[in-house]
């Protein structure tokens, strides 16, 4: 997420960067100053776990609640660096043919995406496994990677022109499927927890569609809006699959409710109310496709009108306290945390909004909404349960050499994971980072070149 200067003025506390991880429970977001870390575990409190004064800092994506933090800033717009950041150390550095639009992380891979390549790396070594070239232009570096290492799938654009997303597994580094998405270049792509579930949206913004993973057959259709264009910045679903959720530069941030396929009816005796839906659903197809489509297209579920527009953001959905939340961090440097009620939707309710930079005093609260009345802070549960840890360590042998194919065909498989009820706590000392440098193995600090 860029920052506007025009949100703010030149010396505004604006965002250059937002990134919540993989099971909602971090925030990371950088700007001129530095970049910072936050817990998102209360809706009360904005713990800050760590804080760095690099400056100008565009990409920061940390894994799950790990120490692995990945940092691009706009100095060295080529280079990745890979952090341990409570040891303040950094684990490794890549350099690449071009700058770093956006990188993506899981407990299996790491991908890195240039405006016309990806790199497909192995987490727990750093291994190039496979490079991507001459990947349709990709100037924004859309891109989306699934969280779930057994279902590691990575989406990307397949043309500069229409709305194809291609999407290529990254476990066994192949192609899976192509989805004519959109009739217009794809903007927001990104995938539901389990790896089964792509949700897209195009450079209009009008309609934001539900695919299948792996077969790519549609499922869901929802409408946003049909007045005027807009730039969808952010989509995601809650863990469970059950809502998404889609914001753009306008006021107001939409949640779809994901109903389930119903089974085929059975044959029963035919009602007056069964023949009206039979010519419905038959005079439909004689309509023009696009009116057919708009009639099968559902509305939001609930809604967000957020204090500003205009501005990029990024949303997310999270269980926080017991409760489902809606959190919206802005370019202009605020969180924003909403209730959101599962059953009735509607209108989302302000519950807290803080401030991501300046003191900790400044960082208060910047307004005292409506009384929450969750449970008592505790750990935090997400929508549904997420990815545990594996048991097995890896090695920290010298790396092999690199070559322009990305060596190895395929790579190391995690086993099957388990499922755990809380989010994914890895141990830093034995898995992430499972190696402590990433140069030539002389000490000189030379680094690595994809």
């Amino acid at each position: 997420m860029e920052s506007k200067e025009e949100a703010g003025g030149p010396d505004a506390p604006g965002l250059c960067c937002a990134s919540f991880n993989q099971d909602t429970t971090s925030l990371a977001v950088g700007n001129k100053t530095g970049y910072r870390l936050f817990s998102v575990t209360s809706v009360d409190k904005l713990d800050c776990v760590y804080e760095s004064e690099s400056p100008d800092v565009y990409i920061v994506e940390r894994l799950f609640s790990s120490s692995l933090v990945v940092v691009v800033s706009q100095a060295t717009p080529r280079r990745m660096n890979v952090y341990h950041f409570k040891k303040g150390t950094e684990i490794c550095n890549y350099s690449y043919s071009n700058n770093i639009l956006s990188v993506r992380l899981n407990r299996q891979r790491l991908v890195v995406c240039l405006e016309e390549s990806v790199y497909i790396h192995n987490i727990k070594d750093m291994k190039l496994l496979k490079t991507l070239l001459s990947t349709p232009p990709n100037p924004s570096g859309l891109c989306a990677l699934s969280i779930n290492h057994s279902n590691s799938y990575l989406a990307y654009p397949g043309s500069a022109t229409i709305g194809e997303i291609i999407v290529y597994d990254a476990n066994n580094l192949n192609t899976v499927t192509m989805i004519p998405a959109h009739d217009s270049p794809v903007a927001a792509v990104t995938f539901n927890a389990s790896g089964t579930r792509l949700a897209s949206a195009s450079e209009r913004g009008t309609v934001i569609r539900v695919f299948s993973i792996p077969e790519g057959h549609r499922l869901l259709e929802f409408r946003r809006g049909m007045k005027r264009y807009v730039n969808i910045s952010s989509l995601s679903f809650s863990p469970d699959s059950q809502f998404l959720c889609a914001s753009s530069n306008t006021e107001t941030v939409h949640i779809f409710k994901l109903r389930a396929t119903p089974p085929p009816p059975q044959e029963t005796s035919p009602t007056w109310s069964a023949y009206v839906g039979k010519v419905f659903s038959a005079a439909s197809s004689y309509l023009p496709a696009q009116v057919s489509d708009m009639m099968n297209q559902d509305r939001a579920f609930a809604t967000v009108r957020l204090h500003v527009f205009g501005q990029r953001n990024v949303c997310a959905l999270a269980t926080i306290q017991k409760l489902p939340r809606l959190l919206v961090a802005s370019s202009d440097g605020q969180l924003c945390v909403y209730n959101l009620d599962p059953h009735e939707g509607g209108e989302c309710v302000l519950a807290k909004r803080h401030r991501l930079f300046g003191s900790d005093k400044e960082r208060g609260a910047l307004e005292e909404p409506q009384p929450d009345t969750a449970a008592p802070a505790q750990s935090c549960q997400s929508y549904a349960a997420t990815v545990a840890t594996s048991g097995a360590t890896p090695s920290s042998a010298t790396l092999t050499g690199y070559s322009e194919d990305g060596g190895a065909m395929k790579g190391e498989i995690i086993p099957e994971h388990e499922f755990a009820a809380g989010p994914v706590c890895l141990d830093d000392e034995n898995e992430f980072p499972p190696i402590n440098w990433c140069r030539d193995g002389t000490g000189t600090g030379k680094g690595r070149r994809a």
